[in-house]
């Protein structure tokens, strides 16, 4: 699922993209390969999906979550932790980034530029045809235009994550990937994969076929979700 050459790889997407999902799906499938395994939650922007909220998962399969400790674990607040400082410093550690939002959640990336820029992370770009301001090509280039302005790094790929939630079928599935490889193209960087719930697995076994596929579990819950 990753770059086997690369430390670092680093979400980033639109409000409701999933990249969180895919953040935490990373993480648990890169500890399986490696001893060393950190995810770092920078998402500032979203107070609902946040890879903190998650925190008994990593612990259960030991791996290191870098997020404000204590009261400031659930604040609403533009806070981050200077813990990855130790992670980026450690030859050992994978690292996953949890990084938040759009341009103003890349911003964050930003203060580690001159830390990891000799590492050369990969930014992955997660797509949601189903959100607002990237179901459009022109939304969707402008999108990963202010991205890399704040973050000051390259989106080196891009996952197409087009879903509804519990509700996802496989025509959101399909047209996420037409709008994904059309961006692709359109600023000539690399399409990866689409990620499915696995839930919709049966449903999707002729589309895994012809196109590359990574099934992943849904661990974020809203609220009222239960």
């Amino acid at each position: 699922m990753l770059n086997q050459n690369k430390k670092i790889t680093i979400l980033s997407g639109h409000f409701g993209s999933g990249k969180t999902e895919i953040a935490i799906n990373l993480a648990l499938a890169e500890r399986r390969k490696h001893e060393k395994v950190a995810i770092n939650d920078l998402d500032i922007i979203n107070p609902y999906y946040r890879s903190r909220d998650v925190a008994s998962l990593f612990q259960e399969h030991d791996v290191e979550l870098i997020s404000p400790k204590g009261p400031l674990a659930s604040a609403d607040l533009p806070i981050v932790s200077g813990e990855i400082y130790r992670v980026l410093h450690d030859p050992r550690y994978r690292l996953i980034v949890d990084a938040g939002g759009d341009k103003d959640g890349a911003t964050a990336l930003g203060q580690y530029y001159h830390e990891w820029k000799e590492q050369k992370p990969d930014l992955l770009f997660v797509l949601n045809r189903n959100r607002p301001y990237v179901g459009t090509l022109e939304g969707a280039i402008y999108t990963i235009q202010q991205i890399e302005k704040a973050s000051r790094l390259n989106v080196t790929g891009i996952i197409n994550n087009s879903n509804i939630s519990m509700e996802t079928t496989m025509g959101d599935i399909e047209g996420g990937l037409e709008l994904c490889t059309t961006l692709a193209a359109k600023l000539n960087k690399h399409f990866l994969y689409t990620t499915i719930s696995t839930h919709l697995k049966k449903n999707a076994e002729n589309f895994a076929k012809n196109n590359e596929v990574v099934f992943i579990e849904r661990y974020m819950k809203l609220p009222w979700e239960g």
